[in-house]
């Protein structure tokens, strides 16, 4: 085993975040909002808690990176017609275009890790926006302003 890597990882400084500190941050997608966990350094990507109610359609979107998500409530069906529900991992791969809907009567909420820009599409499939590491900053650095909160260090 290589002792220089074992010693840098271990000397890397420990970062925690408490979630319940941290504020529910709405999107222009009515009853979709997240919590900024982490922020990745050179845009690489970012870290949230995912909320979204019941009936609230993931609108169509292009992960240019991959994308981790674990269901910690709530039910979702994706494109595909696959349910995931609590306990639910889903892994998606560079390029994968999807859209999904939040099902049943409890909201949805999941850790998701995007690495890289989610592209928001368009029906015909011209790109309307892009959410990074560095857009989420902007949101959540001018929630905090407009509401006089302080901000966490939530950058890697």
């Amino acid at each position: 085993m290589n002792v220089e890597l074992l010693r840098t990882l271990a000397s890397a400084p420990l970062r925690t975040t408490d979630s319940e500190a941290l504020p529910w941050i709405p999107s222009p997608v009515p009853g979709k909002s997240s919590k900024p966990l982490r922020f990745l350094r050179s845009n690489r990507g970012f870290v949230e808690l995912l909320r979204m109610e019941p009936g609230v359609v993931m609108p169509l979107h292009r992960h240019n990176g991959e994308t981790h998500a674990f269901n910690l409530s709530g039910s979702r069906r994706l494109s595909s017609g696959e349910v995931i529900g609590p306990g639910g991992y889903v892994y998606e791969p560079p390029g994968n275009v999807d859209s999904w809907e939040v099902i049943g009567d409890e909201p949805l909420i999941a850790l998701v890790v995007v690495m890289g820009e989610v592209e928001s599409l368009a029906p015909d499939g011209h790109v309307r926006g892009v959410a990074n590491a560095a857009t989420r900053f902007v949101e959540y650095q001018t929630f905090c302003r407009e509401r006089g909160m302080a901000m966490r260090d939530l950058v890697e």
